[in-house]
């Protein structure tokens, strides 16, 4: 069973839901007809205009309705592996889990591919994702074998015990050579498909910034995070006026199809069954390593 609690206040349902689930509107309003979405426990139509803290539920026949996720043979780079949970170094371009218009090419697909022992703590269509990365964004991502070892993880995630690193590219010359950007990101009313920095039906984001290399018109940094909104560090980047580099969607530049220079770079945590201490960094991409060669350096 999917919950969420709506967070805007006088937007459709059928809209809402589009844009926080990765399904189209128009399956959206399907299952809504088929009274499979419900709010505050009763059955709603796809027009109901949402208030904030609006208790959504879907039940398990949403994702049972969903066409089975066929296993696809698409290469994993398995960082680390155990019986309990895998690290995977995701390459940028592949979605993580299936989601409208795209139910075959994904890390899921991938996984389902390689072993049956992944946990459905998240559902037919996440089986084994305890958290997301970009699209775009590559790297460092947590898979759970056991629904035990998925809920101990989400937990971890939950109380910030998991610490993860990134490295980004900005556009600009970053002049500190840290900084803390502490501003709450909500979804931008002019273009769902973005979230910004607001105060209106907003949660409170914080991302820590190091300097790690000034270029005549980038900065390489590291980044870390308080707190997991989605699209945290781009929005944060963008609103301090150093967008991440080749961003399609927060930078004003024209991007190529590799998108974003952002790369989880470093995942540390206590294991949930061993409990020892775990640490993995993964190298950047190719296409990031080889225009960072390619730039003049200060």
């Amino acid at each position: 069973m999917i919950n969420l609690k709506s967070n805007e206040d006088n937007i459709r349902l059928d809209k809402y839901l589009s844009t926080n689930l990765d399904y189209s509107r128009e399956y959206i309003q399907k299952l809504i007809a088929a009274h499979l979405i419900l709010v505050n426990n009763k059955p709603a139509k796809a027009s109901l205009k949402l208030n904030i803290d609006d208790n959504i539920t879907i039940t398990d026949d949403f994702l049972n309705t969903e066409d089975n996720i066929v296993p696809v043979s698409i290469p994993l780079d398995i960082v680390y592996e155990d019986e309990y949970l895998m690290i995977i170094n995701k390459p940028s371009g592949l979605t993580v889990h299936p989601g409208a218009g795209n139910n075959m090419h994904t890390l899921v697909n991938a996984l389902m591919y390689y072993t049956k022992n992944l946990s459905d703590i998240g559902g037919a269509t996440r089986p084994g994702i305890v958290h997301r990365i970009d699209k775009d964004t590559s790297g460092l991502i947590m898979v759970a074998k056991t629904n035990k070892v998925h809920a101990l993880l989400s937990d971890d995630f939950k109380h910030k015990r998991i610490k993860r690193e990134y490295l980004a590219l900005l556009n600009g010359v970053f002049k500190s050579d840290s900084a803390t950007i502490d501003a709450p990101i909500g979804r931008d009313k002019k273009n769902r498909e973005k979230m910004t920095v607001t105060s209106l039906n907003s949660k409170n984001a914080i991302t820590h910034l190091k300097v790690l290399k000034r270029y005549p018109k980038n900065t390489l940094v590291s980044c870390t995070l308080d707190t997991g909104r989605t699209h945290q560090i781009r929005v944060h980047m963008a609103y301090i006026g150093y967008p991440i580099h080749n961003d399609p969607v927060y930078s004003h530049d024209n991007a190529t199809s590799f998108g974003q220079f952002l790369h989880s770079y470093k995942m540390t945590f206590i294991h949930p069954i061993t409990k020892k201490e775990m640490s993995f960094t993964c190298p950047l991409p190719k296409y990031f390593k080889d225009y960072l060669d390619n730039i003049t350096e200060d």
